[in-house]
């Protein structure tokens, strides 16, 4: 009787799938080293590297194959990796998904010569220098833990932001337990992939090897972040108490603070979306800024697409919105409407300004949109429905997505926008997803003219927003690193 195992072909293709994870164990070999001792990242075709199960580093040549159309193998991308390894390189983030397919397509034997050749411009520790910029985190909920997962997995030669400081209003000693309790285990993002050691005499926590001051203050202004050794710092605010630029500029006024990054959307202050507006900004002057909303940095890359290819001539957004911690557990008093409804088993109607928000970012798109939301009783994943009526009509269904994809590949936004193909996709699957923006190739909708288009775009309004954030503080301090897309 023939099984599985006596098939023609079994024993080929594990032994092949076998080879690939040796190569794949190879690659992530070199991109450890290249990272914690040189300062490079690699990443593949946009796609993060760093901490990938060797099965899900195999599943990025598919997606290299599928959806990139550049399509590579393992043995040649640990090749190149590991030739990367032999170079000076200064701090830098590099694709080595594009080398491996330029070095193919080059004809070149030697992997080290198309490398000199290609990096000329990255060779040399000295062509580049940066000094970390030190980082205070202003508040320690969602987002503020988050952040501080990313700030702290960054360290290492050529480490761009240093999380120095976390201020919260009280800090007794069951604070700092629960709080270091919260940072280590997570429901929605999982458990913490490294270690949280609370260093209670000395008012601190010790992550991954980084001790991090633990700060207590009711005003901002009141600290003297000198003390403790922290200067020239970044004050990310992530309570949401101060929007206002007079409130934020409250933060200025502390010793060792220099510039402040609201991650929510600010009144008064330039609005950034990282990816679309960011270069307008005068970082040299302005010390205040805002990272917008998570719902405007997912609809701002794909309207930013649209609106440069075929204009837009007006719009509405839907937002179907995971709850928050805005919303109430359980039916009480709250002072919006319907938001005093459970969130846990209501869908509730409410408002954002994500729809007049876009504007601050694409200003031509200023009174063409309008927006609603819609809370849903999951705890985090939000999708963004855009129903656009379109200035020049497009051809059809695979034109429009081509659009998007090109630019989630090509170009300033690969950062900010992911592509997706599977046809199975649910909020669940982008939870994680370091892109603010993933968008549903599936669900793309054209009408028969060409003329009225509808886009669906999913965001993980926790994890995607704060790598915006992040990006953007990397801006606005002047820590940039080289950078080979």
């Amino acid at each position: 009787m023939e099984t599985l195992e006596t098939r023609p072909g079994y024993e080929t293709s594990l032994k092949d799938y076998v080879d690939s994870e040796k190569s794949a164990v190879d690659l992530m070999n070199s991109v450890g080293q290249l990272m914690y001792d040189r300062g490079v990242e690699l990443v593949f075709f946009r796609n993060h590297l760093l901490d990938l199960s060797i099965s899900e580093v195999i599943k990025l040549f598919h997606y290299a194959e599928k959806v990139v159309n550049k399509p590579v193998d393992v043995v040649t991308t640990a090749d190149v990796a590991r030739g990367l390894l032999e170079l000076d390189l200064a701090p830098s983030k590099i694709d080595v998904g594009r080398l491996a397919h330029e070095f193919k397509a080059s004809g070149i034997s030697e992997v080290k010569t198309f490398l000199s050749d290609h990096l000329s411009g990255f060779i040399g520790q000295d062509k580049h220098t940066f000094k970390p910029q030190d980082v205070v985190l202003y508040g320690f909920g969602r987002i503020g833990r988050i952040a501080a997962r990313e700030l702290v997995k960054q360290a290492g030669k050529g480490q761009q932001l240093r999380l120095r400081a976390i201020v919260t209003r009280k800090l007794t000693d069951e604070e700092i337990i629960k709080r270091a309790a919260l940072l280590r285990n997570d429901s929605v993002h999982g458990a913490f992939k490294g270690t949280v050691i609370e260093d209670v005499e000395n008012k601190a926590l010790i992550i991954n090897g980084q001790q991090v001051q633990l700060i207590a203050a009711s005003n901002p202004e009141d600290i003297d972040y000198t003390s403790y050794g922290i200067n020239n710092a970044l004050i990310i605010d992530n309570t949401g108490a101060f929007t206002k630029r007079s409130d934020l500029e409250r933060h200025l006024k502390s010793k060792g603070a220099a510039k402040v990054l609201l991650t929510a959307p600010g009144k008064e202050v330039p609005n950034i979306v990282y990816g679309i507006n960011h270069k307008d900004l005068d970082i040299e002057n302005e010390k205040v800024f805002s990272a917008a909303s998570c719902t405007t940095n997912a609809i701002c890359p794909v309207l930013k697409v649209v609106e440069d290819e075929l204009g837009i001539e007006k719009g509405h957004i839907e937002t179907v919105h995971a709850y928050t911690n805005d919303q109430n557990l359980l039916d009480n008093y709250h002072k919006g409407p319907r938001r005093g409804r459970s969130a846990a088993i209501n869908m509730v109607i409410t408002s954002t300004g994500a729809g007049t928000a876009v504007s601050k970012a694409i200003p031509s798109l200023k009174d063409k949109l309008t927006a609603n939301a819609v809370r849903v009783p999951t705890p985090n994943g939000s999708l963004a429905i855009m129903n656009l009526t379109l200035k020049r009509p497009i051809k059809d269904l695979a034109s429009m997505n081509d659009l998007i994809r090109n630019a989630a590949l090509v170009g300033d936004l690969v950062n900010q926008i992911h592509y997706q193909v599977d046809p199975e996709l649910v909020s669940s699957d982008i939870i994680g997803d370091t892109c603010c923006s993933v968008f549903d190739s599936n669900a793309t909708i054209v009408s028969p003219d060409g003329k009225s288009v509808v886009l669906y775009t999913w965001y993980d309004n926790e994890f995607g927003y704060t790598k915006q954030v992040i990006r953007l503080a990397k801006h606005v301090t002047k820590v940039r690193r080289l950078v080979y897309y």
